[in-house]
């Protein structure tokens, strides 16, 4: 079974370096960039609107991104847009939301339809953000529902990018080992 595939016309798009292990599922309209890495037990389901995730971004194991179909009350419906050099921890739930570059969306967060995430923003694991909410940039945010916590530290804001290098390093130990995959 091709855990690579199209729905109805559409086929994932997928740039040149990443990593999609054998075990994740990407369908329909997705396009990752570069050196993004999917991980084990993933689903990235672009079935009813589309999927954009951006370079060196990572969605670990166990992840569900998906969307929300177009209505004639709501004609771009909900689709789901990730920025560059963000992590997507394990077991979260992205459904139909905008995330920023830079960030770090924690282990079992849940975050709902519309809801926009700017630059520069730490999740804590076992969050919910509910629909429509908005993340500014520059803060932590944990709980459920979500609450702003506190500004970001200068290590914390380092920490960023670093989480989304080391997963491309990861990936290359991973496509080295494994063989050049897709």
């Amino acid at each position: 079974m091709n855990n690579i595939r199209p729905y109805l016309n559409t086929a994932p798009q997928i740039a040149p370096g990443g990593y999609i292990d054998p075990m994740a599922v990407v369908i329909g309209d997705v396009v990752l960039g570069e050196n993004v890495s999917v991980w084990p037990f993933a689903v990235i389901r672009g079935d009813v609107n589309h999927i954009h995730i951006g370079n060196n971004s990572n969605v670990q194991d166990h992840c569900m991104l998906h969307v929300s179909h177009k209505t004639e009350t709501k004609p771009q419906g909900s689709p789901l847009t990730i920025g560059t050099d963000t992590t997507i921890g394990h077991h979260v739930t992205l459904h139909g939301c905008t995330i920023g570059n830079r960030v770090l969306v924690g282990i079992n967060t849940v975050v709902l339809d519309d809801v926009v995430i700017e630059d520069d923003v730490i999740i804590g694991a076992g969050s919910l953000v509910p629909p429509k909410k908005h993340l500014a940039s520059g803060y932590l945010y944990v709980g459920s529902p979500v609450q702003q916590i506190r500004p970001l530290t200068e290590q914390e804001r380092a920490f960023l990018p670093y989480s989304a290098e080391h997963y491309v390093r990861v990936m290359r130990n991973h496509q080295t080992s494994e063989g050049a995959n897709p």
